[in-house]
């Protein structure tokens, strides 16, 4: 087998780690990159990044997060906390013998990724966070609330809390379209749906794949969403308030990690609720010391849309940091 072909191999297994079996799709040797997905994805997501790292000399690695495609769900939110997310990733960097890794993660990747760097910043390198900046805990008032005060009570957030309710709004569209609806998603406001409305059947449907996702690729989502079930992925948004109170300890506490914060400029959660003055303001930076920021032109899910540009950003930053 030539070396050309070894590079172009996506390596697929599951590993024991935390009490679960964890889903890894991995490419390439070389110092360890862990690349975690958000809503609605699995390690798919990272398909361009893989291929990229790898052929660098990076061993990048993408989980299924619990919960998601091929990876064990436990059925209870509340095994759904940063804490548990957090154990099951420093597993998977035990598992490959290594002491350190660099993080990359998109949307509830990049909360993962932030809360990684918080509880054990000896174990991350560097960090990627795209699309979702770190937001410090709010001393008084729960997560899930403070959205609520800021956006109402239509949010998807909101909706997903109660058990069954958003598994019955999904139920109602085959897996392909619930990924159009989301993936596909151009708005440019904080995800809410008018009163009395589910947000699944507030977002549109769009008719033609835009050019950076085809409708195969889309079918990769949807069938392993097909198999799975919504009910892992909408039980990080069950656990916020749980997260919020095991989070108390860490009030006011920095996150000292190298980090590089990418965003698309018209994704939905940059534009809205002051997000695009908070990361570009004073309070981000000193919560973040060791911070670089990227805002691109793009939407939510940025590392595929611009997939080049976002694995170049990934590797300028991974290589500044092997070097110093």
């Amino acid at each position: 087998m030539s070396m050309a072909m070894m590079m172009s191999e996506v390596n697929h297994q599951r590993i024991k780690t935390n009490g679960i079996w964890m889903h890894i799709a991995e490419q390439g040797t070389g110092p360890l990159v862990l690349l975690l997905h958000g809503f609605p994805e699995i390690w798919y997501s990272w398909r361009h990044q893989l291929k990229y790292l790898a052929s660098h000399g990076y061993h990048a690695v993408a989980p299924d997060l619990r919960g998601y495609g091929d990876s064990d769900s436990p059925i209870s939110p509340t095994s759904y906390t940063f804490m548990h997310v957090v154990g099951d990733l420093l597993g998977l960097i035990d598992h490959f013998g290594e002491q350190q890794a660099f993080v990359v993660g998109d949307d509830w990747g990049a909360n993962i990724g932030w809360h990684m760097s918080l509880f054990r910043p000896d174990r991350v390198e560097g960090f990627v966070a795209i699309g979702v900046p770190y937001f410090p805990r709010t001393p008084t008032i729960k997560t899930v609330e403070a959205i609520t005060k800021a956006y109402g009570d239509h949010t998807h957030v909101s909706q997903f809390q109660e058990a069954g309710r958003a598994e019955r709004a999904f139920a109602r569209y085959d897996c392909l379209t619930v990924m159009k609806k989301f993936m596909l998603a151009t708005w440019t406001e904080f995800l809410a749906a008018p009163p009395g409305m589910e947000v699944i059947d507030f977002l549109p449907t769009p008719s033609v794949s835009p050019s950076w996702i085809t409708e195969e690729e889309l079918m990769v989502f949807a069938d392993k969403f097909q198999e799975s079930g919504f009910t892992g992925a909408f039980n990080y948004y069950r656990a916020m308030d749980l997260n919020w109170e095991l989070l108390a300890p860490w009030d006011g506490s920095k996150i000292t990690v190298p980090t590089k914060f990418i965003a698309g400029e018209r994704d939905f959660g940059f534009k809205s609720g002051g997000t695009k003055d908070y990361v570009e303001g004073d309070t981000f930076k000193s919560l973040v010391p060791n911070l670089e920021v990227v805002i691109m032109d793009g939407h939510h899910f940025i590392h595929q849309e611009k997939a080049q540009q976002v694995s170049d950003e990934i590797l300028s930053f991974i290589r500044k940091l092997s070097s110093d």
